[in-house]
């Protein structure tokens, strides 16, 4: 059975200013999806699902559905502000979407496979699709799932702070906690000194340049999907009055983990991560895509 992929795409990128899904960063015009898809390709991927606000469908279409065509199945699933919300919490008053895990459980109806699910605007290398889509492929327990593992040093942005799963692993490589850091960077420590920290209120903690993060490259069983609507309405009728709060993947993969219902490998990947927060970090992006490209990763045009 060829696994499925979701991308996560529905993020307003209000730190990049724009549609970054759907900007122009290879030496062809090409979007970083564009990569993702070529190498879920190349892994044995047989079908993706982007998971988009409504008024992005257009659009995704144009660029999507024809170099696509006879290559991979194409689906659309759409992140509304009331998907999957109790109808007892009542109307919805958010101008941004529910978060990452919210996203994920959108695609329930749009896949029977086993899945992974990445962000739109990182590349994430060949290595990482091959991990997954074997894992996907070969393992056939319910309640174990994956993710591919970075470290930390390698996730940083020059022009400002990021948003990382911070894990702990075990001895054998399964997951113990992934936490969710919303502001993660380096800072001058003192004269010569800079170090990596996640900033938490008024509190600076540091983190080991090796610390493994997870850059939302997860593997999923679908038998999970119940339980992440579970948990989302649960979270949902919790923070109803919190029109920033947002329900991440991490968050689910902890009460997995807590509540013994899910576990989880972590695949620690030597390929190249790089990605896209802010309109600073174009520059880097193309750079590295267009070395790729001199180096014989990829062909001259991706889809001829």
């Amino acid at each position: 059975m060829q696994p499925t992929l979701l991308i996560l795409a529905a993020g307003m990128g209000s730190r990049y200013g724009g549609v970054k899904q759907l900007d122009q960063f290879g030496p062809n015009g090409e979007t970083i999806i564009d990569y993702s898809l070529f190498d879920a390709i190349r892994a044995g991927f047989g079908k993706v699902v982007f998971i988009i606000r409504e008024e992005l469908r257009a659009d995704f279409k144009e660029v999507f559905d024809e170099k696509l065509a006879g290559k991979l199945d194409v689906d659309y699933a759409i992140q509304a502000l009331d998907s999957y919300v109790p109808e007892i919490v009542g109307q919805v008053r958010r101008t941004k979407p529910w978060g990452t895990g919210h996203a994920m459980l959108c695609a329930k109806d749009h896949t029977d496979t086993p899945f992974a699910v990445i962000n739109a605007d990182d590349f994430y290398g060949l290595e990482a699709f091959e991990l997954i889509s074997n894992f996907l492929k070969t393992n056939t327990d319910d309640q174990l799932h994956a993710m591919v593992g970075y470290e930390v040093k390698n996730t940083l942005s020059e022009n400002g702070s990021v948003s990382r799963g911070v894990c702990d692993v075990d001895a054998n490589g399964n997951l113990i906690t992934v936490i969710e850091r919303t502001k993660i960077y380096e800072k001058e420590m003192a004269p010569a000194d800079r170090q990596i920290i996640f900033e938490e209120g008024d509190e600076f903690t540091p983190l080991a340049p090796n610390t493994p993060v997870s850059m939302n490259f997860w593997g999923f069983k679908p038998s999970v999907f119940p339980l992440v609507q579970h948990q989302f309405e649960s979270y949902a009728m919790a923070n109803i009055n919190a029109p920033k709060a947002e329900f991440y993947i991490p968050t689910v993969m902890s009460n997995l983990i807590q509540t013994q219902t899910g576990r989880c490998k972590v695949f620690r990947s030597s390929s190249e991560w790089f990605g896209v927060t802010y309109p600073d970090d174009k520059p880097t992006v193309q750079a590295a895509l267009k070395h790729l490209h001199d180096e014989g990763k990829y062909p001259a045009r991706l889809w001829e």
